[in-house]
């Protein structure tokens, strides 16, 4: 193929498929793109690595793909009625956790079609099949395929008429590959030149391009992934931004190839960047239309739905002068990472931070590691929580995102997000995961087997009772068979009450939760045995009590240090050491009421932190 065809600019469309993978963690997907990458040529063997479209160093060293890459390949097809014609292929890796499928769904509005990748050996998971039904409701056009038949545990024609069953086509319709060693992957490029429509757009009309993704470098500024669907952008023309309305100066255009490289302009279907040299963050947004500034277009494309923060967590600086950098921090991987939401806020024991929303706890862990990894800040994450509606006796309503918000006075109810859970897993767990779920406060939504096998679960559970430990029980009842993925659903009236920690008889704010009133109980007594272990002695006895209202539910002490007042009395009278034993106490009983007790902060970040939970998440694999 020659080298121009990949830099020509322009296009025809019919020439063009763009299409993306999905999968779940550890199907193959980014192994597959590595074969398609050297098949079509764009990466020479001697610059080759595993998992190439995995950019950052967390995605390779825990082998998940965090952010979807898009990248142009040209393709001349060996096969069928398009055999030797030149094509350009965009290709767009997407990530396969639960926690990343809005970086999945503003991959599908970019594609005409999706490769629904399963593993031979394990069989469709229930966040592929999530993935599947959001790519299904944008019409695109899925090509499944099954990879790793290399596998000795594969069993290829028993997961191939699961695949047909669910897709609804033949079995012998799912394509066998190998991403590991490229067996069936130039079959599979050119049933993707056969199958996927040819992206449509009037290419005389005024440029209309979707910002699906972008990016902060810190020498060129924001760059922005877009896909054009009319008309044509080019270089050192004036660009605009619907949204917002802001105008620049397209100062370069380019495809990526899988390194960026500048071209004289993109048109109709096609995929690239764009740079204005612009800093400021807020310029540039996910699901914004681009359009020229002079004669543009008036109508803008349909961006994307704005993503609903599942889980919460307070995110704080170790060292209270970081609070700058870490806002500036956040506005950067913002631009990198659309789901993330933030809004600043103080902490009587913290200081300054920022309560951060997240699609789930394992996009709450890899937030977390990238500020601490990409900028250099040293970082107290919070326990996570979820968002609860409090209607109080006189109507008026609060939105709780935090304990120490939970409003005073007579509470009427309480609501709290509910979500749909989906568990793939073989037959012989079913009791297991039932005894789970029902433990979890969850309500049988249905069942479905989809083979002899492996059954389909659905269930409703409380958002709250899933974000801790839930999928660890869920993996070790089920020996790692089992699959999860949830989808919000609304919310529902519960018991839930607030449970206060007090000290000495004052309530420290920042030890409060809000639990289900069955739990509460529990609760307390794990937060006054950890406290009564985390504060240091005073020279009083301490109780530390858990309250809900004025109601007391768990105790614990921490005993007085005793100075010993008798040592200079040896010998002697024993009335004398009985009027040194009254004074001292006399004393203590003072102290008691003027003294506070000191808390120190590392009993603050300790029983506060998420690393402290003994039911911490693990990497969801």
């Amino acid at each position: 193929m020659p080298a121009s065809f990949a830099d020509t600019t322009f296009t025809d469309p019919s020439r063009i498929r763009n299409f993306c993978i999905i999968a779940h963690i550890d199907h193959g997907k980014s192994t597959l793109a590595d074969r398609m990458l050297q098949l079509t040529g764009v990466v020479e063997d001697r610059q080759m690595r595993a998992q190439y479209l995995d950019r950052m160093d967390i995605e390779r060293e825990r082998g998940i793909t965090i952010k979807a890459q898009n990248v142009r390949l040209p393709w001349t097809p060996r096969s069928g009625e398009h055999e030797g014609e030149d094509f350009v292929l965009h290709l767009i890796d997407t990530p396969g956790h639960v926690d990343f499928t809005y970086e999945v769904s503003r991959a599908l509005e970019a594609c005409e079609g999706a490769i629904l990748l399963v593993d031979a050996a394990q069989g469709i998971e229930a966040q592929t099949l999530a993935n599947l039904y959001l790519a299904l409701d944008k019409d695109l056009e899925i090509i499944p395929v099954l990879n790793k038949i290399d596998l000795p545990a594969a069993d290829p024609e028993r997961y191939a008429a699961e695949l047909a069953h669910i897709v609804g086509c033949e079995p012998e319709d799912v394509l066998r590959v190998s991403g590991k060693t490229g067996v069936g992957v130039i079959e599979l490029l050119d049933r993707v030149i056969e199958r996927v429509p040819a992206p449509v757009g009037d290419a005389d009309a005024p440029a209309r391009a979707m910002i699906f993704d972008s990016v902060y470098d810190t020498y060129r500024g924001v760059v922005t992934y877009v896909r054009v669907v009319d008309g044509k952008l080019t270089p050192r023309e004036k660009i605009k931004m619907m949204s917002t309305g802001a105008t620049h100066e397209l100062l370069e255009i380019g495809i990526v190839s899988p390194e960026p490289k500048p071209t004289q302009g993109l048109g109709v279907g096609e995929v690239g960047y764009l740079i204005t040299g612009v800093k400021d963050v807020r310029q540039s947004k996910v699901g914004d239309t681009v359009t020229a500034a002079r004669n543009g277009a008036i109508e803008p494309l349909t961006g994307y739905r704005e993503p609903r923060p599942m889980v919460y967590s307070g995110l704080y600086p170790v060292d209270g002068s970081d609070y700058p950098d870490l806002r500036d921090a956040l506005d950067k991987l913002q631009l990198n990472d659309a789901a993330l939401t933030y809004d600043p806020e103080t902490s009587v024991a913290l200081g300054f931070g920022f309560r951060c929303g997240f699609l789930g706890l394992l996009h709450m862990e890899i937030t977390r590691e990238r500020l601490q990894r990409e900028f250099g800040l040293d970082l107290i994450s919070t326990a996570p929580n979820v968002v609860y509606r409090v209607v109080m006796e006189d109507g008026t309503e609060h939105t709780v995102t935090n304990p120490s918000y939970w409003p005073e006075g007579k509470v009427r109810d309480v609501f709290e997000p509910v979500v749909k859970v989906t568990i793939i897993s073989p037959s012989e767990f079913i009791g297991a995961i039932m005894e789970l779920c029902q433990s979890r406060r969850g309500d049988l939504g249905g069942m479905d087997y989809l083979s002899e096998t492996r059954v389909e679960l659905r269930y409703t559970l409380p958002l709250a009772e899933i974000i801790f430990d839930f999928f660890d029980s869920l993996k070790s009842r089920t020996r790692g068979y089992a699959s999860l993925d949830y989808e919000e659903s609304g919310e529902q009236e519960s018991q839930l009450v607030k449970v206060d920690i007090l000290l000495q008889g004052e309530a420290v704010d920042a030890f409060s939760a809000i639990v289900h009133r069955d739990a509460a109980q529990a609760y307390g007594h794990k937060m006054t045995t950890k406290l009564r272990e985390l504060i240091p002695r005073q020279q009083f006895e301490v109780p530390i009590q858990a309250a809900i209202g004025s109601k007391i539910i768990a105790r614990e002490n921490i005993r007085a240090i005793r100075k010993d007042v008798l040592a200079k009395c040896y010998g002697g009278d024993i009335s004398r050491k009985r009027k040194l034993l009254e004074k001292q106490k006399e004393g203590k009983k003072r102290m008691k009421t003027i003294g506070r007790v000191d808390v120190p902060q590392e009993a603050f970040v300790a029983a506060l932190s998420s690393d402290a939970q003994s039911d911490k998440p693990k990497d969801k694999k």
